[in-house]
């Protein structure tokens, strides 16, 4: 087990392509957060649903590049970091690469196959392949039909939050599981901030999965390092700090002020 500043400084380096997942809660704000604090660039940041802690990271100047799959402050507003980057490429311009949930689901299971590409039926009726060209159609061999295709997606790293792991290093995530295990096997190397270290888990239902050692390059104890989303069974989602992000990332120099104080 690593202390997080030694995961991040040993396993991401600037220019790699990071995926930080996390759909809803077991977002990995405390691993963004120390990419921030070591200064990282040039970074191809990769999620679904990329909400407040990439609008933190773009804002920081970590990112250079964007494939993701709807972008927003849940159930509040926009990303004003995210689109002040897009927009006028402040602090630096960011390419984008904007896919369907569908398609970035099944481009992590290709990867996780070790298949160059993802094939499914999608994008009927969209504009994205317009204005994306690695979205693309194969006919199947089989029946004639038109299939959506997209890259699989292979991260140099990937990063998670889960509730906890045992001694030999196996990994319990438990609830709204996301993309999680998808994106973790697709990747070179995998980090996993936790909750708790236990001896041995506990039996769970069906809304468990559990990440085999060998799957797993390092895990960090990092309790509390989902916040302000929360994490199944430990606390809840700091609403509150999501509905005030909007005033905190509107401003450049508010935003600036901010990260000096709660990430630097």
């Amino acid at each position: 087990m690593l202390r997080l500043d030694e995961a991040i400084g040993r396993f991401v380096k600037s220019g790699d392509r990071v995926a930080l997942e996390g759909f809803t809660h077991l977002i990995p704000f405390a691993a963004g957060h120390e990419i921030i604090r070591q200064g990282l660039t040039d970074l191809t940041l990769v999620r679904m649903t990329p909400d407040l802690l990439y609008d933190q990271m773009i804002g920081a100047g970590c990112a250079r590049k964007l494939v993701f799959s709807w972008g927003g402050n849940p159930g509040v507003g926009s990303l004003p970091r995210f689109r002040d980057a897009v927009e006028h490429g402040w602090p630096r311009p960011l390419e984008i690469e904007e896919h369907s949930h569908a398609a970035m689901a099944h481009a992590y299971a290709a990867g996780a196959a070790g298949l160059p590409c993802a094939v499914f039926r999608g994008y009927l009726g969209s504009d994205l392949p317009q204005v994306n060209p690695n979205i693309r159609s194969v006919t199947c061999p089989f029946t004639g039909e038109r299939l959506a295709s997209v890259p699989a997606l292979r991260p140099d790293v990937t990063i998670i939050h889960a509730q906890q792991a045992d001694r030999d290093g196996n990994v319990l995530i438990e609830g709204i599981v996301g993309i999680q295990k998808e994106a973790a096997l697709a990747a070179a190397r995998t980090i996993v901030t936790v909750e708790e270290i236990v001896d041995a888990f506990e039996p769970k239902g069906r809304g468990a999965v559990i990440l085999p050692s060998w799957t797993v390059t390092a895990v960090v104890l990092a309790t509390g390092g989902a916040k302000p989303s929360y994490a199944h069974g430990y606390y809840d989602r700091d609403n509150v700090f999501y509905e005030r992000w909007e005033a905190i990332a509107k401003d450049r120099d508010t935003f600036r002020a901010w990260l000096q104080e709660h990430v630097l």
